[in-house]
């Protein structure tokens, strides 16, 4: 089973690197399970590429095999943990969250409803791949972004409820750069900086082309995770993008964007309204209060006359796949 799961994730990701990162794994490692297990099944199971993997005639065959297999497995584990933990009188939660200042705050708010009631966090720079966890049963919940312009795939019978509708992105550079003394910052007084993104986050990557592009700028780009990001930013190497909530830093300054141009969605994902019930409301107080503990966002909040509290920003309706 534990092979199926990676041929899944493989096929998934669509390339060794990410499936890699997913499973916890080194790429080497990955590579040379995959050789073993494509050895004793008498075949390659996909094509690799600078482009990825993507499944072989056989591949397809065994991954059509392998899906519903993994799938039962999880519904049995989900259940059975279930059945356990009702047993036992307490709740044990598995969360799954893309990068967030609010989930410190969210997993002490769970804990904090009774003495049954234990979160557990699984993080993933994919909203798509949290996404089918909760739907594969793997995960109860996921807190997870949609990058405008990128829309989610979201699996048949899930459940979303929008935190915030929309989130500015804001910019991240040096704290002695010229633009840092503005409040707002247009993109033509970045036009000549290297833009630094992690490409690995859904969306991301594609939604600061189109505004550069619209913007008529052409800039460097560069790949990288956000904590290589914000380092270069602090010595003027980069500007990179930035959630609104991200903790302020001495050596950085984070401003938004005039007109702000890239925008978020924030949601959170379950298979039913209980588990969504259960969650939202804590998630919300945890988001609140980060935006509170940051200046630049909450400067933003208080010159829009939106206040700093649950609900301003949030849609109370359900969003069904």
């Amino acid at each position: 089973m534990r092979h199926l799961r990676v041929l899944c994730a493989i096929a998934d990701a669509g390339s060794l690197h990410q499936a890699a990162r997913r499973l916890g794994m080194a790429q080497p490692s990955l590579s040379t399970q995959l050789r073993r297990i494509e050895h004793a099944l008498g075949g390659p199971l996909f094509t690799r590429d600078r482009t990825g993997c993507r499944p072989t005639p056989l591949g397809h065959a065994v991954l059509s095999r392998a899906r519903p297999l993994v799938a039962e497995l999880a519904a049995l584990v989900t259940e059975t943990r279930a059945a356990a933990a009702r047993a036992s009188g307490g709740v044990h939660l598995r969360i799954g969250a893309t990068a967030s200042r609010a989930i410190p705050g969210w997993l002490r708010r769970l804990r904090a409803r009774g003495p049954g009631t234990e979160p557990t966090l699984q993080m993933d720079v994919s909203a798509n791949a949290l996404l089918r966890m909760v739907a594969a049963g793997r995960l109860d919940m996921a807190f997870v972004h949609e990058v405008e312009g990128s829309p989610l795939r979201v699996p048949p019978g899930l459940r979303l409820r929008v935190l915030v509708e929309r989130e500015p992105q804001f910019v991240t550079l040096a704290v002695d750069h010229p633009a840092a003394a503005r409040h707002e910052i247009p993109l033509a007084d970045l036009a000549g900086e290297r833009w630094m993104v992690d490409s690995t986050v859904d969306g991301e990557w594609d939604a600061l082309c189109r505004v550069l592009r619209e913007a008529g700028l052409e800039p460097e780009l560069l790949h990288g995770d956000y904590l290589t990001a914000y380092s270069l930013a602090a010595t003027g190497e980069v500007v990179t993008v930035s959630q609104p909530t991200a903790h302020p830093r001495s050596d950085l300054a984070m401003r938004p964007l005039r007109g702000d141009p890239i925008g978020v969605r924030l949601l959170l994902a379950a298979r039913t309204e209980d588990e969504l019930d259960f969650g939202y409301d804590e998630l919300e107080e945890a988001y609140w209060d980060a935006a509170r503990q940051a200046p630049a966002y909450r400067d933003w909040l208080e010159r829009r006359g939106i206040p700093c509290a649950p609900h301003p920003l949030a849609t109370t309706a359900d969003a069904r796949a």
